[in-house]
Parts: C-alpha cells; structure tokens; sequence
C-alpha cells in the first residue's frame, strides 16, 4: 500500500468539508484531520474493508471540529458537538436525513474504545485511525513506507502537545466526558510515547 493507492473522494461535500476544516482548525489539527481519513481509507483497504469514501472523509475531517473555540460546546462532550456540525453540513450539502445521521454517528464513536466493523465500517475505520494519530496504537498495521509518505506530506506540527492541551481542558470543564476518561487513564504518556512524533 502506498500514498498513490488511497481513495481521494472528489464530491462537492468532500470539497466542502475541506474547506470547512482549513477555515476553522489550526495547522496540526488539519493535518491531523486529514491523516485520520488517509490511515482509516489506507486500512480500509489493506483489511478488505467496504466503506463508504465519502461519508468517511467528510467525518474525518470535522470529527474534531468540536475541539475549536467557535463549535466548542459548553454542554456536550465535543464530539457530540462535532458530530451536531455534521448533521448541518450534511443537510446544506443536500444529504438525506438518514446521511447525516451516519456523519454524526462517525463522528460521536470515533471517541468509543471500540466500534464493530460489520455494524459501522467508517465508525471503526476512524476510530482506529485516530487512535494511531494520536498515541501510535497499531502503527504496526501500516507500512513503514505509507507511514513516511503521509507524514512527509501531511506532518504533525506538534500536534500532541496541542491535543492534550485541548483534551485537558476538554476534561477539567468536562469531566463525565470521554475525554477526561483519556485525560484520567494515562493520555499525556501515550501521546508523548507516540512513535509518529519520533
């Protein structure tokens, strides 16, 4: 598997959910975005996984849009919130209620400690992904080569200093969330630990 053989969705909504990240989300957490959808599509089809290109790209990339201070929701966990902003876009983009719905289950489960493939291939596609991202978890999965090639184009920009950052405070105003459940059970160690920052 190489960087040419991931599935790039061009639709109107992906382009949109593009250019929704890149307004709202600083650097790190771009490529953070983006990366997520380029393991999860990567493992997809490493794993002969089906999955739908678009509804999983258009999820990676507003999964964390929940963590920026103009969608940062004061009364839900941010995914929750994120996943409330995909249930918008999809609508403005024209998806059929049922779409939309999907978008934001993606969204919501990608904090899960699991999500089962055969119930929800892109819900379990991004969360493995952004598990990877973040604290390295099964790194071991995708080639060393693919690993390069997608670090080279979309690098980290120091991105776990600015996650925890974001997840610690996610945590203490927060702290029934999932993320002050990560925060509680050793998320600084993991993410220092990862060995995409090294």
């Amino acid at each position: 598997m190489r960087f040419a053989d991931i599935v790039l969705p061009d639709t109107p909504a992906a382009r949109g959910a593009l250019e929704v990240a890149t307004a709202y989300c600083p650097p790190a957490l771009l490529n953070h975005s983006t990366r997520a959808y380029l393991w999860a599509a990567a493992y997809g089809a490493m794993n002969g996984i089906a999955f739908d290109a678009e509804l999983l790209y258009v999820s990676a990339m507003l999964h964390d849009i929940g963590l920026v201070k103009e969608f940062d929701s004061h009364t839900v966990p941010f995914e929750e919130a994120g996943g409330h902003v995909a249930w918008v876009f999809g609508a403005a983009a024209g998806w059929p209620v049922e779409r939309r719905v999907r978008a934001s289950e993606v969204i919501v489960r990608h904090m899960w400690d699991e999500v089962d493939v055969t119930q929800d291939p892109e819900g379990h596609l991004l969360e493995l992904s952004t598990g990877l991202d973040i604290s390295g978890r099964r790194l071991a999965d995708f080639p060393a080569g693919l690993r390069a090639e997608v670090l080279e184009r979309y690098p980290r920009l120091g991105l776990g200093e600015e996650f925890l950052a974001c997840f610690e405070d996610q945590a203490a105003r927060k702290p029934t969330s999932r993320a002050a459940t990560f925060v509680r059970t050793g998320a600084a160690e993991r993410i220092r630990a990862n060995p995409l920052d090294h």
